[in-house]
């Protein structure tokens, strides 16, 4: 364990012991001070309070504005600061973290960029915050773990002039997790949309008026029958009235007109109806019974539907958020940028498939990234330093296992299926890599096909309906009359796909800081921490794997002047340490630089423990030479008292 110099340490990439045990206790010891922020080497850790805490207002806005990093106690104000810093100094920026530390940026940004003596907010970041209410709405979900979680990445930019006002922002987004719409596991929720428009708060927007455009074919009585909402809980915070009025405001403020209005809410409604259509199949014929003519069997043709429910859905939201950008685009001048990446974290479920493959393989490209640049940062110190170091290629950790390109390959055979498709992954991968391996059985466990060795953990996945949701058919004939549609808005809702090629280059370009945000309890309890459920969290969120490579280097540096200053700079303790100080960096775990003191395994902390031991000596000597002193006095005043007794005694 650490010296109790290192209790409750600002920075845990400082600790001289760096193990998983020391920083669950570092991040406990300051969440139980409600010290929410915790820096580890170059991420910026969260710890949820589930309170309001008085750390967002004004006033702290000012407390962190112009101070480097280590000026102020950690801070996602801190993180936003040094990025603006940097930004006017040259650098492009990118953060990683999640919603509400995202809209405290965007808040922070908007805040110290306005010009002039109005102080008003800056309108372009403002747009951004009203644009959350409708961009929640269509891509956050109720989760097993979170009632409001985003089923989407985004990447927000804020383009500011060379003196460093605003002048706008735009928006890209990733991994819609479309296939919400047609399915969710036990225990979690579409999206919020459906259920804000079936509270029946607005009721345009489900009844049968008499303008035909606003006919969403449903009513408040039947809207429970409808399949897509079989499964759900009616008892839901979503329900609330104050989060369709929401929704609807940021829809007007952004500036879509009426008609895009009535085809936003339109297009959900057919949605929800998608899923109520309902086939025969008839005996010895494939072709189903129903209103169009497809020359398919019954399962093909639900899955037709259900992709065409999906597609819809999906290319609504990308429309709406190329909307989003083109309000917020002023026209203004723009030389930096600063992007936010918002994007859901790597997760470990009972089941698992293709879509949390989608995300868990996009958390090791950044992963991969953060350790790349971790250790390209550290390995230039080293070089500049002049500390002899054989370079380490972080980058190569985390190969791609070719799992997609099998994917795509598979979808072009008419008769391939899930088996063939395991059946190709075996051969190319199983005993020939050592990430993939053959899942093992346990009772009560879901059934898994392959298992991926993850930098967090080992995760099974799930292979049934992969093929089919890798091409969602949609069908030639439904797609030509979407596109002859007399709605305006229903022929252009197929707008070119954002991909993480394009996001992965847009990081390389930039100078990254890094947030992870740590949910301690899962019964939202103010203070409590959960020890396991923060581990497990801080394996999947790369906090540990950030401490990984942090050991192969030398994490722990103190420059000489405060090493000297430690030691109290006297003499006679100088020369006690001089001798332990030269053995010690005869050996490999401590080198010395130029201008500090580096140590790779924890021998700082020895050297703390030896400090600590020559002061304990001196303080003894300095109280007995005190104790000696008083008791000197002491004795001279006694035998005077002596002597006057004597003296008395003898003249009675």
């Amino acid at each position: 364990m650490n010296p109790p110099k290192y209790d409750k340490i600002e920075d845990m990439a400082m600790m001289t012991h760096l193990n998983e045990a020391a920083v669950l206790y570092n991040l406990a010891e300051r969440y139980s001070a409600w010290m929410i922020y915790t820096y580890s080497g170059l991420f910026c850790a969260t710890v949820n309070p589930y309170k309001w805490l008085p750390v967002y207002d004004q006033t702290v806005v000012n407390a962190y504005r112009g101070k480097k990093r280590m000026e102020a106690p950690p801070h996602i104000f801190s993180v936003s600061d040094n990025a603006f810093q940097n930004m006017l100094t040259g650098f492009g920026e990118s953060g990683a973290g999640k919603t509400v530390n995202t809209k405290r940026v965007i808040q922070y940004f908007a805040t110290i960029s306005v010009g002039g003596a109005e102080k008003k907010k800056d309108e372009g970041a403002g747009k951004i915050q009203e644009s959350n209410p409708l961009l929640e709405a269509y891509g956050n979900a109720k989760t097993v773990r979170n009632d409001n979680s985003s089923r989407f990445g985004k990447f927000i930019r804020i383009h500011f002039h060379a003196n460093g006002k605003l002048s706008s922002a735009d928006i890209e987004t990733y991994l819609l997790e479309k296939s919400r719409v047609t399915f969710q596991l036990p225990d979690e929720r579409g999206y919020h949309i459906f259920y804000q428009m079936m509270t029946n708060h607005k009721p345009e927007i489900i009844a049968l008026m008499t303008k035909r455009s606003w006919m969403l074919l449903m009513s408040v009585v039947d809207w429970k029958t409808l399949y897509i909402f079989s499964s759900w809980h009616i008892h839901y915070k979503m329900f609330s009235k104050c989060y369709l009025f929401s929704t609807q405001a940021a829809i007007d403020i952004l500036g879509f007109t009426s008609e895009d209005k009535v085809g936003i809410f339109k297009f959900t409604g057919a949605v929800l109806h998608h899923g109520n259509m309902k086939f025969k199949q008839k005996q010895r014929e494939e072709q189903p019974k129903m209103l169009l003519i497809l020359y398919e069997n019954k399962f093909q043709v639900k899955n037709s539907v259900s992709a065409l429910a999906k597609s819809i859905y999906e290319r609504m939201f990308l429309w709406m958020v190329i909307r989003i950008n083109t309000m917020l685009d002023t026209k203004q001048a723009r030389q930096f940028y600063i992007g936010v990446l918002d994007i859901a974290g790597f997760e470990i479920f009972d089941y698992n498939s293709m879509e949390q493959l989608c995300i868990n393989f996009t958390n090791e490209k950044l992963q991969q990234f953060f350790n790349h640049h971790m250790f390209v940062l550290e390995q230039e110190e080293y070089k500049k330093e002049g500390i002899i170091w054989e370079f380490i290629d972080f980058g190569m950790d985390l190969a791609p296992m070719g799992i997609f390109s099998i994917l795509e390959e598979e979808c072009m055979f008419p008769k391939a299926s899930d088996v063939t498709f395991k059946n190709k992954l075996y051969d190319q991968h199983l005993g020939k890599t050592k990430a993939f391996e053959k899942p093992k059985p346990a009772k009560g466990k879901a059934e898994a096909h392959f298992s991926l060795m993850h930098y967090a953990g080992i995760v099974d996945y799930n292979i049934t309906g992969w093929l089919d949701k890798n091409k969602d058919p949609l069908n030639d004939s439904v797609v030509q009359l979407y596109q002859k549609s007399s709605n305006k808005l229903l022929p252009v809702l197929y707008p070119p796909v954002e991909n993480l090629g394009k996001l992965m280059t847009n990081l390389r370009s930039t100078h990254p800081h890094f947030v992870r945000c740590l949910i301690p309890n899962e019964s939202k309890t103010p203070g409590l921490m959960e020890n396991f459920l923060v581990i497990h969290q801080l394996r999947c969120n790369g906090v540990l794997e950030g401490i990984r490579i942090c050991r192969k280097g030398f994490p722990s540096r103190i420059l000489y002047a405060d090493f000297k200053q430690s030691l109290l700079t006297t003499r006679r303790l100088l020369r006690n340490c001089l001798g332990p100080l030269t053995s010690l960096t005869m050996s490999t775990n401590l080198d010395t630089p130029r201008s500090s003191l580096a140590d790779k395994t924890g021998l700082l902390g020895t050297l703390e423990e030896m400090r600590d031991e020559k002061l304990a000596a001196l303080v003894g000597m300095i109280q007995a030479a005190c104790r000696g002193y008083v008791m000197r006095k002491e004795y001279v005043k006694m035998t005077e008292r002596r002597y006057v007794f004597r003296h008395r005694a003898q003249n009675s």
